[in-house]
């Protein structure tokens, strides 16, 4: 909202020296947010004055063009010029070449003199020009900055002004006035009037407040007027879309006369630019009082008018000249002719008031927020209107308004108002609020004293009655947001002052903090990004092709997935089972501009739908919903477990001089997951895996010493990287943090560490193709006893000095006693009771 200070001092004493920096820090105090300063000086400055031609000689131009060579005085006759500076004429009179031909001799125009500048930088000297020396510019509206009308000279007779020769134009134009401008949250609708905002300032500064209604002298009841019926037959959660219907006529109206500077100068700066003089006025009651009005051409309208929903198939054009399919929900304005006007957003364009209009149908309605609202965003058809109705408008000004509207046609448009008027609809309830007089201080955490309560809620226009327990407040027709004690509770805080709050840094509870799992989790994430991941964020959006390949690690397995009601796009109708699609995604987007060497992966959360989705209806609002339905409502919500993924593609490191980089294989994949268990405490079993999304060969199966499986690990399938255009022998890892978090112990006790030396031997063994490492290095740890320290897999081989149909495991083993430094003896023993544990389960056999 903007808010011109001219305008603001007519309702508030604002001091004569503030600024609109100083207008906005006071708002502050209340709530208000800054937003901009809105100042004509600050893109022209003078000197800008008021001249009159007095002779204008026509020159043609070889170019073609006919220019104006002018004498115009910028003095009074027979008084002398008191600006001095390069280019000014002592004498008053200054020579001006101009192109526009809109002017005559003894027209008074604006002229800026050498010194001047107008927006856009733009500097006034005397030049010369057209064999002329030019001392100044005869101005147009757009070369001023204060409209967009470029056709020719802003002669100032055509807008109803005849000031005296050398007249300050910028004072003439309002141009010495600036506007603050605040955001205005939606729950405070009131403030999108100057009469909402100028209280306010009254209240932040402790200065009088004059109600604008207070000035309008409208009759208490209207009755003879225009035929106007409200039928609502359909209204949105049981709440009639229009509730007052207030109708004015004037007639004998001029609609070509000028806007007057003043009100031009005040729209303007308020952020809409004018049009007409019965469109501005419109306008202008709008901002000042906060209540949108609508003007009819009366001659125009068919029969009585009726406020009704639209019926399905009916169209209008509205004043954009755009012809609108209308929807049933619509609250529309019609006449016997149909629709003129969808209620609230937009007029219709067969009943605008035009030059040719002398009679003026005045509509000053309330209108219902939702229906408002939706109407609005189902046409995309935002308006000043729309925006004051869809946040709440004060029912009881609509009169006001109307009169305030009609004055100003009868003075400005040179109008006769008729005596019957038309005022319809049911008032609403007043809003009574039981305060308890201890509530406020309880709720805000400071004591009130009981005259700054009942102050501050008198001040905005509440009603109080007192009672045993503390106050009855009625809260006022502007205010629709004030509905419990803790909204006027907030009022109180806000009005003593934010800043009386003291504050107070909480102090956290014994034993309070970051759970369990969140701990686990910040854990994995960090231990992923320390091993040189990057961590990237992918759409949780995915395909039904994309779940049922990763989703599921058999091929045609079944696989319940959620789809979407309103999908960005078909292409990613399905909520993710897996994380690894997405992170595909993420690789091959930075794979096509070029970054090939990849380690990303995410922790995110995957949708798991259940046996019940959804529940059969949703609860009522402004009821709390009982235990039963909660838990019914949980239900029917997808198990959302979280999943850590990670995919690896090209090398591990840059190329360097003296350095190959390796690319990243199966066994990387299978480390980044152990890493992910060995972090958490929790022992990953590993064996060979199939999955549709893997390599047949080159994947490993991840579950916990319970036989649970919690993920896959290693190459993907080759089919599936072609089909990506991604690298062959591009890897991925998935596993189940959720189930790794619950399988992990509560307590992780430290082992000791010996300070004596460790033994190392290494031993190959040969075993059956089809028996996995992992149980071989398990039958070794077995047979070694409690003095192997560590035993890992270094190296596997089949091929020539190998018998088909086996492979070579070669294993290191380290050995360490905590008492004492082992003999070679005592190292070698244990290695014999391993490679024998082996033997004797595996038929294994030592190279």
């Amino acid at each position: 909202m903007r808010i011109p200070l001219s305008w603001l001092r007519e309702f508030a004493q604002v001091p004569a020296g503030a600024t609109a920096e100083d207008v906005m820090a006071d708002l502050v105090k209340v709530g208000f947010e800054e937003e901009a300063v809105h100042r004509p000086t600050d893109a022209l400055r003078g000197p800008v004055v008021v001249g009159q031609v007095l002779s204008l000689v026509k020159e043609p131009q070889s170019n073609g063009k006919t220019i104006n060579w002018c004498q115009v005085r910028v003095v009074p006759e027979g008084q002398e010029q008191t600006l001095t500076g390069k280019g000014i004429d002592p004498s008053g009179v200054q020579g001006i070449v101009c192109g526009a031909h809109n002017f005559v001799e003894g027209d008074k125009v604006v002229v800026t003199l050498p010194g001047a500048v107008l927006p856009g930088d733009f500097h006034i000297s005397a030049r010369k020009t057209y064999g002329h020396m030019s001392a100044g510019m005869i101005a147009s509206v757009r070369e001023l900055g204060i409209g967009e009308d470029h056709d020719g000279i802003l002669v100032l007779s055509r807008i109803g002004l005849d000031p005296e020769i050398g007249t300050d134009a910028m004072e003439l134009l309002g141009l010495y006035d600036q506007a603050a401008e605040i955001n205005v949250t939606p729950d405070r609708g009131y403030a999108f009037s100057i009469r909402g905002v100028a209280r306010e300032y009254a209240h932040a500064t402790g200065t009088v407040f004059t109600d604008p209604v207070s000035k309008v002298n409208a009759p208490a009841v209207l009755s003879g007027g225009y035929g106007v019926k409200i039928n609502d037959d359909a209204p949105i959660y049981g709440k009639p879309g229009c509730d007052r219907f207030v109708a004015r006529t004037v007639r004998g109206v001029d609609a070509t006369r000028p806007t007057p500077p003043w009100m031009s100068s005040r729209l303007r700066l308020a952020g809409i630019r004018s049009i007409s003089l019965p469109v501005d006025i419109s306008n202008y009651v709008m901002l000042e009082l906060g209540q949108p009005l609508h003007f009819y051409d009366q001659d125009k309208l068919s029969g009585d008018i009726v406020v009704r929903r639209a019926v399905a198939g009916e169209k209008l054009t509205t004043l954009d000249g755009k012809e609108r399919s209308l929807d049933p929900e619509d609250l529309l304005i019609t006449d016997a002719s149909g629709p003129i006007g969808v209620a609230g957003v937009m007029g219709g364009a067969s009943t605008e008031v035009s030059d040719a209009t002398t009679a003026v149908l005045i509509e000053a309605a309330h209108f219902e927020e939702v229906s408002i609202a939706r109407s609005r965003r189902r046409h995309k058809l935002p308006s000043e209107a729309s925006k004051r109705f869809e946040r709440g408008v004060d029912w009881q000004v609509a009169n006001i308004a109307a009169q305030r509207a009609v004055d100003l046609l009868v003075e400005l448009a040179g109008g006769t108002a008729d005596e019957a008027g038309t005022d319809v609809g049911t008032a609403p309830d007043p809003v009574t609020i039981a305060l308890p007089a201890e509530f406020p201080a309880a709720r805000i955490g400071i004591d009130f004293t009981e005259e700054q309560i009942v102050t501050s809620l008198e001040d905005l226009g509440a009603v109080l009655d007192k009672t045993g327990a503390g106050w009855t407040v009625t809260a006022p027709s502007w205010r629709n947001d004030l509905e419990t004690k803790e909204d006027l509770s907030e009022e109180v805080a806000r009005l003593v002052g934010y800043d009386q709050i003291p504050a107070t840094l909480p102090v956290a509870p014994p034993g309070r903090g970051l759970t369990r799992v969140q701990q686990q989790r910040r854990r994995l994430v960090q231990a992923l990004a320390d091993a040189g991941l990057t961590e990237v964020l992918a759409y949780p959006f995915v395909s039904k092709a994309a779940n049922e390949t990763f989703g599921v690690a058999e091929e045609g397995a079944p696989r319940t997935a959620l789809k979407l009601a309103n999908p960005i796009s078909e292409e990613h109708g399905y909520l993710r089972t897996s994380v690894l699609p997405g992170l595909l995604e993420v690789a091959k987007r930075n794979h096509s501009r070029g970054f090939r060497d990849l380690a990303v992966f995410e922790a995110g959360l995957v949708f798991l739908p259940g046996d019940t989705l959804g529940t059969p209806s949703i609860p009522p609002l402004g009821v709390k919903p009982s235990d039963e339905v909660l838990d019914a409502l949980y239900d029917g919500v997808p198990d959302q477990p979280l999943h850590v993924a990670a995919v690896l593609t090209g090398h591990d490191s840059p190329a360097a001089a003296g350095h190959a980089p390796r690319l990243w294989d199966w066994a990387d994949a299978l480390d980044i997951a152990r890493l992910a268990g060995d972090v958490l405490g929790v022992e990953l079993v590993v064996t060979q895996g199939r999955h549709q999304a893997f390599h047949p060969g080159r994947a490993a199966q991840l579950s916990l010493r319970s036989g649970e499986v919690v993920g896959y690990a290693g190459e993907l399938h080759p089919k599936l990287l072609a089909a990506h255009d991604m690298p062959a022998r591009s890897v991925a890892l998935e596993l189940n943090a959720d189930a790794l978090f619950e399988a992990a112990a509560d307590v992780v006790v430290a082992r000791h560490i010996s300070t004596f030396p460790v033994a190392t031997q290494d031993v190959a063994l040969v075993v059956p193709q089809d028996v996995p490492a992992d149980d071989v290095l398990a039958a070794l740890r077995e047979g070694a006893g409690e003095l192997l320290e560590d035993v890992a897999l270094f190296d596997v081989y089949a091929g020539k000095g190998i018998e088909e149909g086996k492979k070579s495991l070669a294993f290191g083993l380290r050995f360490r006693a905590t008492d004492r430094t082992l003999t070679a003896d005592e190292a070698s023993e244990a290695r014999e009771r391993a490679v024998a544990t082996a033997a004797e389960r595996f038929g294994a056999v030592q190279r």
